[in-house]
C-alpha cells in the first residue's frame, strides 16, 4: 500500500480485514493497512465477507461506483466472488509469495524453506476463482539464505513484491499473460501447531529447515529436561557424531544429534516462561548437559 501511494497510481479505496482484539486487554486493533490508509486520507472498508450477506452486497456496490481500473490484492485472506473479479477493466491481480505454479496456497514462504528450496520469489498473477491458479503477469526470484528464517524472507519478499507490483502496473497494457503449468503445481497449506514438534530422527538439515521455516510462528519446539523450548534460529552442522538421536553432543553450541548422525545447533531459543534469546545469553543462566537427550 505504501508503494502504491508513493507511485503515480491513484488509490481510490482500501478494503481490509475488520479490527480484531489484540493484547492482554483484548483491545480492538486496526490492521496496519487501515492505519496507513487513514493517515493518507484514503477511504477504508472492512466487510466481514466479500461473497455473502449484506456486507458483500454493500461492498460490491461501493466498488462498482468507484469503477477502478484494477484491484490489487495482497495477503487479504478472504475470497473474492466472480462479480468482484470481473469488475475492473484489468481485473484483480494478486501479489503471491512464490514462483508459481509451485506453492499455491496460504503459506508459500514457510513451505519453500521447510522443503529446502534453494530459491523462491514473487509472482504477480491475474486472479480467478481457483486457488492461485490464474495467469502469471510477472515474476522475480531470489535465493533463500542457508539460515534465513521465514520472517526474514517474508520481509525481503514484501519489498520485492511492492517493487514488482508497481512495475507490473505500468506495463499492464503490454504484458502477455502466461498460463500456469498444472503439472508443476504444488500446494502450501496453512501452518498449524501440529507440525511444530521436532522429530530429531530426521536428517539434520531437514530439522534445520523446519526451524527456519516455522520462525516466528508457530515456532518449532522440543523438550529439554521436561521444559518446552521454542527454537527460533539454528544452524546445520555437517559433522558425523557417534551419538544417539536427540543426544546433545556439544553443550556450548547446543548441538543435537539427528537421524543421519549429523547435527543441528540451536542458536536462538525461548524456554517456557522465559524470553527469546541467543544461545550465549541462555547459557549465562542455564546449564546444558552434554549426553542428555531431548525429545
Amino acid at each position: 500500500l505504501k508503494a502504491l501511494i508513493d507511485s503515480d497510481n491513484e488509490v481510490l479505496a482500501v478494503v481490509t480485514q475488520p479490527d480484531k482484539p489484540s493484547g492482554r486487554g483484548h483491545k480492538l486493533t486496526p490492521p496496519p493497512v487501515k492505519v496507513i490508509a487513514t493517515e493518507n486520507n484514503i477511504p477504508v472498508y472492512q466487510p466481514q465477507s466479500l461473497k455473502k450477506g449484506d456486507d458483500a452486497k454493500e461492498i460490491y456496490e461501493i466498488l462498482k461506483k468507484l469503477s477502478p481500473d484494477v484491484i490489487v490484492v495482497a495477503a487479504y485472506g478472504k475470497l473474492l466472488g466472480q462479480n468482484i473479479l470481473d469488475l475492473p477493466k484489468y481485473g484483480c491481480i494478486n501479489v503471491h509469495g512464490s514462483l508459481l505454479p509451485k506453492y499455491r496456497g496460504a503459506a508459500p514462504i514457510q513451505w519453500s524453506i521447510i522443503n529446502g528450496e534453494e530459491k523462491t520469489g514473487i509472482t504477480i498473477m491475474q486472479m480467478e476463482l481457483g486457488l492461485d491458479s490464474g495467469d502469471m503477469l510477472s515474476k522475480v526470484e531470489t535465493k533463500i539464505g542457508e539460515n534465513e528464517t521465514a520472517a526474514e524472507l517474508h520481509d525481503r519478499l514484501a519489498v520485492m513484491g511492492a517493487e514488482l507490483l508497481i512495475d507490473t502496473l505500468k506495463r499492464l497494457d503490454e504484458i502477455t499473460p502466461e498460463k500456469q503449468n498444472e503439472a508443476e503445481q504444488t500446494y502450501a497449506p496453512m501452518l498449524s501447531r501440529e507440525i511444530a514438534n521436532i522429530d530429531f530422527s530426521k536428517d539434520a538439515n531437514v530439522v534445520h529447515k523446519l526451524i527456519c521455516g516455522l520462525s516466528d510462528w508457530p515456532c518449532a519446539q522440543f523438550y529439554y529436561n521436561g521444559k518446552r523450548i521454542k527454537a527460533y534460529r539454528s544452524e546445520f552442522v555437517d559433522n558425523i557424531y557417534n551419538a544417539e538421536v536427540g543426544e546433545i553432543v556439544d553443550e556450548k553450541k547446543f548441538i543435537i544429534c539427528c537421524g543421519d548422525k549429523k547435527g543441528v545447533s540451536i542458536t536462538e531459543l525461548q524456554q517456557d516462561g522465559g524470553k527469546r534469546m541467543s544461545i550465549s545469553a541462555f547459557l549465562n543462566g542455564n546449564k546444558i548437559e552434554k549426553g542428555t537427550k531431548v525429545n
